[in-house]
């Protein structure tokens, strides 16, 4: 079965088409600055070989006729004909608490995804805009929601509510549902197939570090805490969000500045974090750079980065009452082993012991970075979330799921 996975923001599109009963990627890429000059598709060819193609891109179901034309190209594509894509799957970011799976698109799914633009209003319009586009273009295939946060929705209550009042999450749904959780989802499966254990006995922590960074716990399979909440700016200090801060800043900030809550809003989650602290960049290869150059401010920002990470992933051990595995994952945690390293030297009282040449080394690739005698295995798993969409709706389209 061939699935086209779609990963829709406000102004991108991201692909990948996979072959599920050779599991071969086909071709895969993204459309970017959709409504904006200068639109393009970058699409990487079966063969590895990539394509730049420009255009006028306005709308996304323009640029999904982009994807869909490069695809059953003659030149560049892996099929000859649409016919041959049997199901889409795509990645919807927040299903509220009406989601705790993935479910096959009707239009009362649709009726609730909508529901929750209210909480999600940047990430869930694109993505049932893509929705939109493969019922216009391909009304006859079958379309399946993978949820961000669908994962986390087996957190217990204790661990999901904030201390409000409790007539405001009633009425609003004011509760932490975490993201990611896709990613944590296929990682901590994958590093439990990876070391030959059993998923539903071990304790796992997961680090999904990147310009957006969340930490889950895992027990028995399932997620009993994340980093992230009611949006994705709560937990660690991220590439341009602030992660945790005092409320009290906020309404601070809002009154000396005199900002409203838009302005404050983007202050937190567009100017802040890595790019915020170190006045630099949000990107860890520019940070690690300045760092080497001498820049204090990078160094400070790269030591509250890293110091973030280890707090929660201590919470969690605790959370837990003990870990088997972390994993890391993510553009910074899969390829930046210097946080790695530092995470891990604060965990040595745990029995944390890596390999640091080794981990020196590691980059983009499935690896046991611990030493024979660590108490507690430490991995890298490059993150797959492309294919636990199409897992997940392969199972569901041949009624496994």
């Amino acid at each position: 079965m061939k699935i086209l996975v779609l990963n829709c923001g406000s102004s991108s599109v991201k692909y990948k088409l996979l072959d599920m009963e050779t599991n071969q990627e086909l071709g895969s890429g993204g459309v970017e600055k959709i409504g904006m000059k200068g639109s393009f598709l970058k699409h990487k060819r079966q063969d590895g070989q990539k394509v730049l193609l420009k255009g006028e891109i306005l709308e996304h179901q323009i640029a999904i006729e982009y994807i869909l034309g490069v695809l059953t190209s003659q030149k560049h594509g892996a099929i000859t004909s649409l016919e041959e894509i049997n199901a889409v799957g795509h990645r919807v970011v927040h299903g509220g608490e009406k989601f705790n799976s993935s479910v096959l698109i009707t239009d009362e799914v649709i009726l609730k995804i909508r529901e929750c633009i209210d909480i999600a209003p940047l990430h869930n319009p694109p993505n049932l805009a893509g929705i939109s586009a493969i019922s216009e273009l391909l009304p006859n295939i079958p379309q399946v929601a993978v949820f961000d946060t669908a994962f986390h929705q087996t957190m217990p209550d204790y661990a999901y509510m904030y201390g409000i009042p409790y007539s405001l999450y009633k009425k609003y749904g004011i509760r932490r549902y975490g993201f990611h959780g896709t990613s944590h989802r296929y990682v901590s499966k994958r590093a439990c197939e990876f070391l030959g254990l059993d998923y539903e006995k071990t304790k796992i922590i997961t680090a999904h570090i990147g310009n957006g960074a969340s930490v889950t716990a895992i027990k028995g399979g399932i997620s009993v805490d994340t980093s992230m909440g009611f949006t994705p700016i709560e937990g660690l200090m991220m590439g341009t969000r602030s992660g945790d801060v005092d409320l009290g800043v906020v309404t601070y900030l809002m009154e000396k500045e005199m900002i409203g809550s838009s302005s404050v809003s983007t202050l937190f989650n567009k100017h802040s974090g890595v790019l915020g602290v170190s006045g630099i960049s949000s990107d860890m290869r520019d940070i690690e750079k300045a760092i080497e150059e001498g820049n204090e401010r990078a160094k400070l920002a790269l030591e509250m980065y890293e110091y973030r990470i280890t707090k929660y992933v201590g919470s969690y051990i605790a959370a837990l009452n003990g870990v088997d595995v972390i994993v890391f994952t993510g553009g910074v945690g899969e390829n930046q082993a210097i946080t790695r390293e530092k995470v891990c030297e604060n965990l040595t009282f745990m029995g944390v012991k890596i390999d640091k040449e080794l981990n020196a080394k590691s980059r983009g690739k499935e690896v046991l970075l611990t030493l024979p005698d660590s108490t507690v295995k430490v991995v890298v798993i490059p993150t797959d979330e492309e294919f636990m969409i199409a897992s997940d709706t392969l199972e569901i389209v041949n009624g496994k799921k």
